[in-house]
């Protein structure tokens, strides 16, 4: 079975999906992430979904499902280079993704990573970027 290489570039874990996923290899990557997020103490982990053209319901719930398991392994979750096309479908399916963030890019993805990392992990972490539609660290009073 083929697989999503996950890398390691300083705290975080870099994944660049450059196929079209099927539901094995998505699982796959799950697995995969989860392992390298224990094993290395990851701070962060990206994914770029540049290339992908369609995101379905599966891979929406595995972005999720991702993001889920990163925070109970202290690490956030990045996600960049989603078309409009793909984050109009997510909205369309009513995914969520809690606790993903989002960047227009790896550069900007992982100065987001490295900001939360820098901050302490409690810290604030100078804001500006955009943030997925339910994220962790919007406060109750709006702010």
């Amino acid at each position: 079975m083929d697989r999503i290489p996950v890398l390691k570039l300083g705290d975080a874990l870099l994944v660049t999906v450059q196929v079209d996923m099927h539901d094995r290899l998505a699982a796959a990557l799950e697995e995969d992430l989860t392992g390298r997020i224990a094993a290395t103490g990851a701070k962060g982990v990206l994914i770029d979904i540049s290339s992908l053209e369609i995101v379905d319901s599966f891979i929406g719930r595995m972005l999720d499902t991702i993001a889920a398991v990163s925070r109970m392994l202290d690490a956030d979750t990045v996600v960049v280079g989603m078309r409009p096309a793909v984050a109009i479908t997510l909205v369309e399916l009513g995914l969520e993704l809690r606790g993903v963030r989002t960047a227009l890019n790896v550069e900007r993805g992982m100065a987001l990573i490295g900001r939360r990392s820098d901050a302490g992990r409690g810290g604030d972490d100078g804001g500006g970027d955009r943030d997925g539609p339910a994220a962790e660290d919007i406060d109750d009073d709006g702010g």
